[in-house]
């Protein structure tokens, strides 16, 4: 499994990967506001990092790593970097593309010098839940947010300080 940054020519495809999970697998209505963000892969690519996992020569999944003060950072601090919209095609989950890109947005903050890294997620994605978790993540219940009307988001953050002092 290959991380990399997106190239222009699969902005389409990777904005039609991120609806397709979200959208067919039920995640968000398909008359969502949302819907146009989730498509929008160009717009996360100029504003972020847009990050593919790439298997056998496809691409497998996306994410957006989302730096301190960029406009999708919405979640994180100023000492954080959050990810967004992670998604991984229904025929390459269990593969390990979803915590390939995971570990690539960790060091990518990590090799910034940042504090942590935070990120949003429904109450029924309960498998990223669980990669998110073994990863290291824990709940910060204090961050959680609600969007829009009915979208009620829980948080995770992974911490890069050393507890012990």
């Amino acid at each position: 499994m290959i991380v990399r940054l997106a190239r222009p020519d699969e902005y389409d495809l990777v904005g039609e990967l991120t609806v397709e999970v979200y959208v067919h697998g039920g995640l968000v209505s398909p008359e969502s506001s949302y819907v146009h963000k989730l498509r929008d892969a160009a717009d996360r690519a100029a504003k972020a990092e847009l990050l593919v996992a790439e298997d056998a020569g496809q691409i497998a999944g996306a994410v957006a790593y989302c730096p301190p003060g960029t406009p999708y950072a919405e979640l994180a601090g100023p000492d954080e970097a959050e990810f967004r919209m992670l998604a991984v095609l229904e025929q390459a989950r269990g593969k390990g593309a979803g915590r390939a890109m995971v570990r690539a947005c960790v060091e990518r903050a990590r090799a910034a010098g940042l504090s942590g890294l935070r990120l949003s997620t429904q109450r029924n994605m309960e498998s990223a839940q669980r990669m998110y978790e073994k990863m290291g993540f824990v709940r910060t219940p204090d961050h959680d947010w609600t969007p829009a009307p009915g979208v009620d988001l829980i948080t995770y953050a992974l911490s890069f300080l050393d507890p012990r002092g």
